[in-house]
């Protein structure tokens, strides 16, 4: 299994995605690819954002070595699964797409929670189908990493026999 993880400026959101779903496949003893990718090219190159690396640390991960990248069309076939943070991130993706099989690889990280774990784990008042880019606010990067910890074991869950 190939899982792509994308949010805008892969240097959030996406690596801590990246790095949650890594250390579950390493518990469970599974090979699996997990790769992440912005949507823009504004921070290709660069390390993960500090404050996710603190975050992902906090919680015993180290995702310091990960280097954004920006997504390219070859990816929709070159992954099975291709996480989208938000809404506007899978607009992005869904316009790259050239066929149906890579629309349908394109799905919502959160859209793997039931509704009440979306609400309840989300912003109040926010989209419950998005992770909220915490790039402006500093204390978004633990509700990020509880989001995307909740979703990524139900991704794994979901396709751990594929």
């Amino acid at each position: 299994m190939k899982v792509l993880m994308v949010c805008l400026g892969n240097i959030c959101r996406s690596p801590l995605a990246q790095g949650i779903l890594e250390a579950r496949l390493r518990e469970r003893g599974l090979d699996w690819t997990v790769d992440s990718a912005g949507t823009g090219s504004w921070h290709v190159g660069n390390p993960p954002d500090p404050r996710s690396v603190a975050v992902a640390a906090k919680h015993g991960l180290d995702i310091s070595g990960q280097r954004a990248r920006q997504v390219h069309w070859p990816d929709l076939s070159a992954f099975d699964l291709v996480l989208a943070m938000d809404q506007s991130n899978r607009r992005d993706l869904l316009q790259l797409a050239k066929s149906g099989e890579e629309e349908d690889r394109i799905q919502l990280i959160l859209d793997f929670l039931d509704p009440g774990e979306q609400e309840r784990l989300n912003m109040p008042g926010g989209d419950p189908r998005s992770v909220p880019d915490p790039y402006w606010d500093d204390d978004g990067f633990e509700q990020v990493y509880r989001l995307l910890d909740a979703a990524c074991a139900k991704v794994l869950a979901a396709h751990a026999d594929a």
